[in-house]
């Protein structure tokens, strides 16, 4: 090692200078020429470095390179030799100052420790931004398990760092904290949590970032943005942010519109009620009427003749309406609602269609279309539910039958 420790003692001494003048002379001499050193070395070595990366990252197809320029990787390495240089000459800049060289170098080791946790956050931040790039690990919260690891190693340096000024050893102060471990993870109790509940989430894959959920507990329906350790951010449809515990995934109920997205369809469940009072039997005259709509003019002609041959054959008195076998008016709006949600062309006809009625209610009979729409954007589910509905409302009347509306009486 180069014993630099008196290069301007003995100097300062033969000029006349009292001894301890030339002490306190030849250490602040020797901080100048380490500190400019340092500062010399640390601009060439991240000029050096910072060029070096990035002719690296031209040269090469991948982009992580790139991203590990962005998070400044090479620049936070670049400071590890001014650093060393640092921790290797202060003893003998000091060497007369004992108590200072004491403060000084556990200051160095702290800022070491400290350099080490950017690194290595540099290097993680690099490698999550990295695999978010690749399609099979876009929508997994990489975050979550980043944020985890960085946790546990703060707490190693925060550690570290303490048994460095306190003067223990890491074994004897990490056992001591060892005895406070209940403390501890009452502090950390909303970070252990959601460590679990991300772990739980990723390997049941209960929720994706760009998943549309709905959670009513929280106020959150729109798209997640975003799954780190701690909380899951939602966009709403109204461009307002809902921050979600991540632990309430597991611990509370949500709905999680994925499989409607991936399968192909988007679920229309609408009824209209039907006043009771206006269902009735048709007549020849009201068939020879329905057989004028297009749509059930054909079902109509089969049915119908169907019908007749069946009460001609078993001599029913059709003299009285409700013997035998009858077409109904609601019968009939069925079959029409059935045949023109079949021949819609934004109805998906691989997926459950169907045309229903449903249980009686106080107000009416609710006749209910249950199908699934090809376009799952909301807005145009939308136009296309209201179009439907539209023409389910508008055509009630031409089969004589009424929809229930609630009158209310106007009392003074």
């Amino acid at each position: 090692m180069l014993n630099i420790r008196h290069i301007l003692y003995n100097f300062l001494i033969e000029e006349g200078f009292s001894e301890t003048t030339a002490k306190y002379l030849n250490m602040l001499g020797l901080l100048i020429a380490l500190i400019a050193i340092s500062l010399i070395v640390d601009y060439l070595t991240k000029r050096f470095l910072r060029r070096f990366s990035t002719g690296l990252a031209k040269r090469t197809k991948t982009n992580f390179d790139d991203i590990l320029i962005t998070n400044k990787l090479p620049k936070n390495i670049a400071h590890i030799i001014p650093l060393l240089i640092l921790i290797e000459f202060i003893p003998q800049v000091f060497t007369d100052f004992e108590f200072i060289q004491n403060i000084i170098e556990k200051t160095l080791k702290v800022i070491a420790i400290v350099l080490t946790l950017q690194i290595i956050r540099s290097f993680l931040s690099s490698i999550k931004d990295y695999l978010k790039t690749l399609v099979r690990y876009k929508d997994k919260p990489i975050d979550s398990y980043v944020q985890v690891f960085m946790i546990f190693a703060w707490m190693l340096g925060a550690f570290s760092i303490l048994a460095i000024i306190t003067g223990v050893s890491f074994i004897k102060f990490a056992t001591t904290l060892g005895a406070a471990s209940a403390v501890i993870i009452l502090i950390f109790k909303d970070t252990i949590l959601g460590f679990v509940a991300s772990i739980q989430v990723s390997i049941n894959d209960m929720v994706r970032i760009g998943d549309w959920i709905t959670f009513q507990k929280y106020g959150a329906d729109g798209t997640v943005t975003e799954i780190n350790l701690a909380t899951v951010k939602v966009q709403n449809w109204d461009k307002t942010i809902t921050t979600i515990p991540t632990y309430a995934l597991i611990s509370d109920s949500f709905k999680n519109w994925r499989g409607m997205l991936s399968s192909g369809g988007r679920r229309i469940k609408r009824s209209v009620i039907i006043k009771t009072s206006t269902i009735k039997f048709l007549n020849d005259e009201d068939i020879e009427r329905f057989k004028k709509i297009q749509l059930v003019s054909d079902y109509l002609e089969g049915r119908s003749k169907e019908i007749t041959d069946y009460n001609s054959n078993n001599n029913i008195d059709k003299t009285v309406l409700i013997n035998g076998r009858n077409l109904t008016n609601f019968g009939i709006f069925r079959k029409y609602l059935q045949t023109y949600i079949d021949n819609h062309s934004a109805i998906n006809k691989e997926m459950t269609l169907m045309v229903r009625q449903l249980e009686p209610t106080p107000q009416g009979i609710p006749m209910e279309i249950y199908a699934f729409c090809k376009d799952q954007r909301w807005v145009n589910y939308e136009y296309i539910l209201g179009d439907i509905f539209d023409h389910v409302l508008a055509s009630v009347t031409y089969f004589d039958l009424e929809i229930y509306e609630l009158a209310l009486s106007n009392k003074d």
